[in-house]
């Protein structure tokens, strides 16, 4: 039949590997290329709390005769494992008649026995886990994700979290959140690479690393993820849910978290496609490993010669063990304070977040956004400000921006008003004053005054002989 005609029989191996992972089998990997005794594949399986090795026999052929399940009943019997094991025959074809029969009398799976998986089985199994069969592709299904807000909480928590850490503006007093939420597609790759490099005089290199990576996979072109995204989707701790099933509980727990009376539920919820297969994304990562696990090697030779070899891993060398998708959440939050609206959003993992954007972190008049820095909200227009752009109002003592504030010189000082009918009510102020107290309304000047006025009195008294 034509299923999976175009793989070999090595890319079938690599394509059951993946199958059984999906399937819940643990420990999957695959046998080396050479010598491997009729098994294939290894794996375990655990079944009412107990852990069985299961050796598995791949044979890409039309037709699998007895002698093929009586090799494989022998190197389970071989196989070194220190509990109870059974034996499996994947094909893409069919079993004989004779191979059934001796399948059978073997006894069951639990009695150590061998389960047989022709084709038909295996279009079966396809269907389950999103297998592409005539092309040996890995589809990837996914609907868990990471969750986008912390426990307990609504869309409206991380704003608030934020908004204190600026000064003079009560988290209490700003208005809720607008919210939308992107689910970005991820995927975590563990994958081992295991290398030995030979010449004559022995051997001139070997690795043996285990690498993850986490992967961007909405593009075509797979990007890898980096420092605190990487951090959020490796963390097995954080919690998940799931797309379809939460999709209206998650909807309601935002809207709980809420005011009921203002319409504050999550605005948009958009959910990113998988720009790759799972297969696809597997020999990515093999052809990324390869490469950055290719050195050049200086040796000598018997000969005392210097030589210099490039040493690259083969595909074979690079085994694949896990490809986990997820969801990563985009959240974007957006909220209008006086003349502003600040945008705030981060890639969230329950309560760990990353910022990718933060604008209650920069001044709105000259962009700066020191990670240390002081910012203050300005309560008359709703700007947020660093130290240059914020100044103390005369009439009201409170916080006011020089974006928005009405200024005036007094004493020969600018002073800074909410509005004009400030500025006039402390002119009304200043007229009344004694000079001492408008003096006081420049305090360096009136001291540079009084100073001057001393340094003077000292020249004069000192050229008349009085000092």
């Amino acid at each position: 039949m034509a299923l999976l005609d175009d793989l070999s029989g090595y890319e079938f191996e690599d394509l059951m590997v993946d199958v059984f992972r999906h399937r819940g089998y643990e420990n999957v990997s695959q046998s080396a290329r050479t010598a491997d005794e009729g098994r294939d594949i290894l794996m375990e399986e655990v079944v009412d709390g107990r852990r069985r090795a299961v050796v598995v026999e791949c044979k890409h052929t039309d037709t699998v005769s007895r002698p093929v399940v009586q090799k494989l009943h022998s190197a389970v019997a071989t196989y070194d494992y220190g509990g109870p094991k059974r034996g499996m025959v994947a094909t893409t074809g069919r079993f004989t008649g004779p191979a059934r029969e001796y399948a059978q009398e073997l006894g069951t799976e639990s009695d150590g026995g061998v389960e047989l998986v022709d084709g038909t089985d295996l279009r079966e199994i396809g269907e389950e886990i999103g297998m592409d069969l005539y092309n040996g592709r890995i589809e990837i299904l996914c609907d868990e994700a990471l969750a986008p807000f912390p426990p307990n909480t609504g869309p409206a928590a991380p704003v608030f979290d934020v908004v204190r850490e600026i000064e003079n503006i009560d988290p209490a007093t700003i208005p809720t959140p607008e919210t939308s939420v992107t689910f970005q597609p991820m995927v975590s790759i563990s994958a081992s690479t295991s290398a030995t490099f030979e010449t004559s005089v022995g051997v001139i290199h070997s690795l043996n690393e285990t690498t993850e990576l986490v992967v961007h996979a909405a593009d075509d072109e797979p990007r890898v993820a980096r420092g605190e995204r990487s951090a959020l989707v490796t963390n097995r701790a954080a919690p998940r849910i799931d797309l379809e099933d939460r999709r209206t509980e998650l909807d309601a727990a935002v809207d709980a978290a809420v005011d009921a009376a203002v319409d504050a539920a999550v605005d948009a919820v958009e959910r990113e496609r998988f720009g790759r297969t799972e297969t696809a994304y597997k020999e990515w990562a093999v052809d990324r490993l390869r490469q950055a696990h290719t050195t050049t090697v200086h040796y000598t030779g018997d000969n005392n010669v210097d030589y210099e070899k490039t040493c690259t891993p083969s595909r074979s060398d690079v085994s694949i063990r896990s490809i986990d998708p997820i969801y990563l959440p985009r959240v974007h939050s957006r909220v209008e304070l006086g003349e502003y609206a600040y945008r705030y959003e981060f890639d969230a993992a329950g309560s760990a977040r990353s910022t990718t954007r933060n604008d209650f972190r920069e001044c709105v008049h000259c962009g700066a956004d020191g990670i240390d820095a002081t910012y203050t909200y300005c309560a008359n227009c709703g700007s947020i400000n660093c130290d240059d752009h914020i100044e103390t109002e005369r009439v009201e003592h409170e916080p006011v921006c020089t974006g928005c504030a009405v200024t005036e010189r007094f004493a020969l000082r600018r002073k800074y008003f909410y509005d004009e009918a400030n500025r006039e009510a402390f002119r009304e102020e200043y007229a009344a004053m004694a000079v001492h107290e408008k003096a006081m309304e420049n305090v360096p000047l009136a001291v540079g005054s009084v100073l001057a006025l001393l340094v003077a009195c000292i020249v004069v008294g000192s050229s008349v002989g009085v000092l």
